[in-house]
């Protein structure tokens, strides 16, 4: 989507001319996207001493947004006017639908790999977030969600652990102001830890859901959750969850085997009261 929306001002850049025919080059991934897409560290700790500033300015490592929740975060820049507000419009909103809260439930960060963003930026991209998710007039979910910005060996440190790759190409008016990078949205165990990515620009609130469970160790979990996940399958190569269905027949056999085996429990049964007749003779009273 990103490769697309920057293609003509750097078609210029890479020395294509509208005369010269482009043949396969135009099936064939643009060379500036090679280190621009998303490598899955599952299980890789974040750099939790990595210092960073949030929307109010408050300045400390990067575990000083980190307690006992599990963490959904994107890595966008702040001056972006295409990719990054639809990542963050879809994480807003489906966040929204789901029945888990933030502060109660998990935390939000959203990390700027721009060094030009500043916490005034961060101020404006987070009004815009909690307003789409519905959350203006909710304080314990303001302060759940936080906008980090930090100098390039912090950004550096998160953008290496998570595994997110992008490059700095230039824009419309051919400034280097610009960086192409995946959609992508992730997720982090209470310790810091990489739990799951979720790819694309929308996010179901089921996989929002299923992602933060895993994340927090099913410890906000209830038993229908439980069943839920066991259903489904998180697959790295797509970052989706998708339907188990060997799991749900196995599942369907366990219960239709308790079934019959009730049903010939009830069947077999003697029934109790009666007392036994000898030939002939009826029982005495």
């Amino acid at each position: 989507m990103f490769a697309g929306s920057l293609a003509s001002p750097l078609l210029h850049a890479q020395g294509y001319e509208a005369d010269k025919p482009m043949g396969m080059a135009a099936q064939q991934m643009p060379a500036y996207l090679a280190h621009a897409g998303i490598e899955q560290r599952l299980g890789q700790p974040l750099p939790m001493a990595a210092v960073f500033t949030d929307e109010t300015g408050r300045t400390g490592p990067l575990s000083s947004w980190f307690s006992n929740k599990p963490v959904v975060m994107a890595e966008v820049y702040y001056q972006c006017a295409m990719m990054c507000p639809q990542v963050q419009h879809g994480l807003a909103t489906g966040l929204a639908q789901t029945t888990l809260k933030p502060g109660s439930d998990y935390q939000v960060l959203v990390v700027s790999i721009d060094t030009m963003d500043k916490p005034a930026n961060a101020v404006d991209e987070k009004k815009t977030f909690l307003s789409e998710a519905g959350w203006t007039n909710n304080p314990t979910a303001a302060n759940a969600v936080h906008f980090l910005t930090a100098d390039q060996p912090s950004i550096d440190a998160i953008t290496n652990a998570s595994g997110f790759h992008y490059v700095r190409v230039p824009g419309p008016d051919g400034k280097m102001d610009q960086f192409a990078h995946s959609s992508v949205i992730m997720f982090a165990t209470p310790d810091g830890r990489m739990s799951r990515y979720l790819s694309g620009i929308d996010y179901p609130a089921r996989d929002l859901r299923m992602a933060l469970l895993q994340a927090g160790d099913k410890k906000i979990s209830n038993p229908v959750d439980l069943l839920i996940l066991y259903c489904c399958n998180y697959s790295p190569a797509v970052g989706r969850y998708s339907v188990s269905i060997v799991r749900i027949l196995g599942i369907a056999g366990m219960i239709t085997m308790v079934i019959v085996a009730g049903m010939i429990f009830l069947l077999t049964r003697k029934p109790k009261g009666l007392a036994p007749t000898v030939a002939g003779h009826s029982p005495q009273s």
